[in-house]
């Protein structure tokens, strides 16, 4: 049964709906002439409903939801259309009216953490701000509010995390801290964009159920935004799917996932992953990548040496806030164990093969992310050996390392394709940028030759690579990014969640690409993910990370059929399936 049905059957349909949109229609002002982004949304909300919005980038998802908030920027307005919200025409309402309504009537998470966090100062005060401003807590209550605030999102030592900056939390820690800002008021209405996204999937869950407890609790309304089907048919009521500004079906979750009708919807259902297929599945029917080889019927034997060695690596960090630099200056004595550094990897040992796929997974904070770095050389151990073709890097200095010849063998490809591109680069500099640093003695039309090759590789068409980044679409830029990691012919390539910030039609085009490029170049990956099912799709074996230690491994298919540990089943059983 959906996790939504027993709050929908509590709400009063006679009552007038808290939220209706009608014949919404928005223009956004350009060079050449206005372009229309969403045209003719209609949709109704009622209280204790929630209503999921899925379609691909662009599909007009955001912008319905910003022209509900009214948050347009100036060259966007409403066409055609009305918005009514608790009985207030947003549209037309008074800038001081819809401010009122802001933050503690209807709210938002939004979906770049780091862009709606103010950089330069605590995130502890930030909350404070929303506290104090829209519901008149007491500055001297202000602190343990928000500290309160920070355990209901589940945040790690949130007395800590209070006194932190955005800079000094992860990409998961910052989504968290967003989704408190948008619960601290405890609105009527919720709209939350791709809530979580960078999150792993024990917080997810724990995020989501929390949503639908406020929601039982004050019977308030949820529009979820997303792109993840698994996420819509386990929290939503309702779904509506969106293509390119408009609405293209919508209807009970139950119906959608079990019959859907438009060829767009079945589109996106085919391109989820989930259990019991493989990667060519989730591409659309028919589809087989160009001089793609074949897959593999099983992980092929690794022969030789490993290619990565870890042993006892171990990374720690001086612990923010504690104050035991100021104990010691005014003469006071300090908590011996809340000044002991934070140890973020904690003794882990594994290997590499050559040609061989690993995955790391684990909740944010695990340290997975922490260990990439390490080997990548971009974070020195505090202890403990990485031995890379038997050369062990991890005691060299990192100047001495990026002048190496193991510099060039060892590449990463980033987590967000839009943030890794330089904005001022084409993609052709971008891919370029290596081997000109690398010095490979390429220039001229002989470099200009490469990059196509490259380009080439990755299914980027030439016509794209003199266009700089805001010009490409989200599966474009991944593709730069990858040509990029490539171009040097590395050993080893450190994917750090890689296509976490992609649809998933997209996300499969470059799921297939990757397993194509290190079956054709003999290229060994670290895959570093919290997603599980395109681990398993993607990774030979895996490790699962808590705490900074390994708490299980094995050959993935092994360990997701039958997981030793009790936090891996927790993981596995925490992961959205949509009833396809």
């Amino acid at each position: 049964m959906n996790i939504r049905t027993d709050i929908a059957h509590g709400a009063n349909h006679m009552q007038p709906p808290l939220l209706d949109v009608q014949d919404l229609t928005v223009e956004f002002a350009t060079r050449r002439g206005a372009v229309r982004a969403v045209e003719k949304v209609n949709l109704t909300l009622g209280r204790g409903e929630t209503l999921g919005i899925v379609g691909e980038s662009g599909s007009g998802k955001s912008v319905t939801s910003y022209t509900v908030m009214r948050i347009l920027d100036r060259a966007g307005r409403i066409a055609e259309g009305t918005i009514t919200f608790g009985g207030v025409d947003v549209g037309n309402a008074s800038e001081s009216t819809v401010r009122a309504l802001r933050g503690r009537e209807m709210s938002m998470i939004f979906q770049n953490p780091r862009a709606a966090l103010n950089p330069i100062r605590k995130v502890g005060k930030q909350i404070e701000d929303v506290l104090i401003e829209h519901v008149q807590a007491q500055p001297s209550d202000a602190r343990e509010k928000a500290i309160e605030v920070l355990k209901a999102v589940r945040i790690a030592r949130p007395e800590e995390r209070y006194h932190a900056y955005p800079f000094e939390l992860s990409g998961g820690m910052c989504q968290r801290i967003v989704i408190a800002l948008a619960l601290a008021c405890r609105p009527q209405l919720l709209i939350a964009d791709e809530p979580t996204t960078g999150l792993d999937v024990t917080t997810q869950k724990a995020v989501m159920d929390l949503v639908v407890e406020l929601a039982r609790e004050r019977n308030m309304a949820t529009i979820l935004i997303t792109h993840d089907l698994g996420l819509a048919a386990a929290y939503c009521d309702r779904v509506m799917v969106m293509e390119k500004g408009k609405v293209v079906e919508s209807a009970t979750a139950e119906a959608i996932f079990r019959a859907p009708q438009h060829v767009y919807t079945r589109k996106l259902m085919r391109a989820t992953p989930r259990p019991g297929i493989g990667l060519r599945d989730l591409l659309p029917e028919g589809t087989v990548p160009e001089a793609a080889p074949p897959m593999p019927a099983a992980m092929p034997a690794k022969t030789g040496e490993p290619l990565l060695v870890v042993e006892n690596l171990v990374k720690e960090y001086p612990r923010q806030g504690s104050g035991g630099g100021f104990a010691k200056l005014f003469g006071r004595s300090a908590d011996a164990e809340a000044d002991a550094p934070f140890r973020a990897v904690d003794g882990i040992s594994f290997e590499v093969a050559r040609g061989e796929s690993l995955g790391l997974v684990g909740e944010s904070g695990c340290g997975k992310s922490t260990t990439s770095m390490m080997v990548m050389r971009l974070a020195d151990p505090t202890s403990g050996r990485i031995l890379f073709d038997g050369e062990d890097i991890g005691a060299m200095p990192a100047r001495r390392f990026a002048r190496s010849s193991f510099r060039p063998r060892i590449q990463l490809v980033f987590q967000d394709p839009t943030d890794s591109l330089n904005p001022r680069f084409t993609a052709a500099r971008a891919i370029a940028d290596p081997l000109m640093r690398m010095g490979t003695g390429l220039g001229g039309g002989a470099l200009r030759a490469r990059v196509e090759e490259l380009a080439g590789l990755v299914g980027l068409p030439t016509q794209f690579l003199d266009r700089f980044p805001h010009q490409l679409s989200g599966g474009q830029k991944a593709r730069v990014g990858i040509a990029r990691a490539i171009a040097l012919d590395p050993d080893l390539v450190v994917l750090d969640e890689p296509t976490a910030a992609l649809d998933v039609s997209v996300q499969a085009v470059v799921l297939n690409l990757l397993q194509d490029l290190k079956v054709r170049l003999g290229m060994s990956y670290i895959f570093v993910s919290h997603d599980l099912e395109v681990v398993r799709m993607l990774c030979d074996r895996v490790i699962v990370m808590r705490a900074g230690r390994i708490v299980e491994e094995g050959r993935t298919a092994e360990v997701m059929a039958a997981p030793k540990a009790d936090y891996t089943r927790e993981l596995l059983s925490s992961i959205p399936h949509p009833p396809l």
